[in-house]
């Protein structure tokens, strides 16, 4: 397939004579403006989690996407366990596998501190808006984060650094978070039971996730299908009740 233009990826900024990727950028910006989000949005609900408990989920969170992006991200590639080191799994991450620690992390916490309440519709808006940021970063690697598609006649298809035109993945996952924030957008004044709406991003964003990853050049871990895939089905199985609630109210 011919080269369709000349690509500029990865995306560099020149500092001091040293080139540096403006991923990095990015990937500090989504947390800082997920943060100030967060906190801008919780200003204007009376929220029944006090505050030291919301540290206390908070910090659970974190330190369950730090092990479940890492762990996901690293079953992405199977034919690395065997020759596994520290650097390479802490060098490995994926959202994915950040979502999924996370929600262990969050309900192990409030076992722990004994919140029963629902926590998670607060951080939908927070999420989409530091996934779509840090998304930008991703997409500014090109090939050189394996977050890039196959090749592709797709009008779509862009040259992402190899001379092959691919599927540009995060910008179609840019365009699905933008979709995703204005469904919750337009249902924030619905009445929903709480802690509806998290479920309902973790269920969306994960099936978009089991699709797009056909269109990637995947590992497979098991019968084809990649730890992300796995991911997805993990969670299609534990809001399984959820599931069959809101297809019921849906349709009924």
């Amino acid at each position: 397939m011919e080269q369709a233009h000349s690509s500029h990826f990865p995306f560099q900024f020149e500092l001091f004579g040293q080139f540096y990727h403006w991923h990095y950028i990015f990937e500090t910006l989504a947390f800082i403006v997920g943060v100030r989000v967060y906190y801008f949005l919780k200003k204007g609900i009376n929220d029944p989690i006090s505050d030291e408990n919301r540290l206390w989920i908070m910090l659970g969170a974190m330190l369950g996407a730090l092990i479940g992006s890492r762990v996901v991200a690293i079953l992405e590639t199977p034919e690395v366990l065997k020759n596994l080191t520290f650097l390479m799994l802490y060098q490995s991450k994926t959202i994915v596998g950040g979502l999924l620690g996370g929600l262990f992390g969050v309900e192990l916490i409030k076992k722990i501190i004994g919140v029963k309440i629902a926590s998670g519709d607060i951080y939908i808006i927070p999420i989409l808006v530091a996934l779509f940021i840090g998304r930008i970063g991703c997409f500014s690697m090109g090939i050189d984060e394996p977050t890039y598609g196959i090749e592709t006649t797709f009008f779509m298809g862009m040259d992402l650094g190899d001379g092959k035109l691919r599927h540009p993945i995060m910008l179609y996952e840019m365009m699905f978070l933008v979709g995703l924030f204005l469904l919750f957008q337009g249902i924030k004044n619905k009445h929903l039971i709480n802690g509806d709406r998290f479920k309902l991003f973790m269920v969306l964003y994960f099936l978009f996730r089991f699709l797009i990853e056909f269109i990637k050049p995947y590992h497979p871990l098991c019968l084809n299908l990649s730890s992300i895939h796995w991911s997805a089905i993990f969670i299609f199985l534990y809001y399984f009740k959820f599931l069959i609630r809101i297809t019921r109210v849906t349709f009924s």
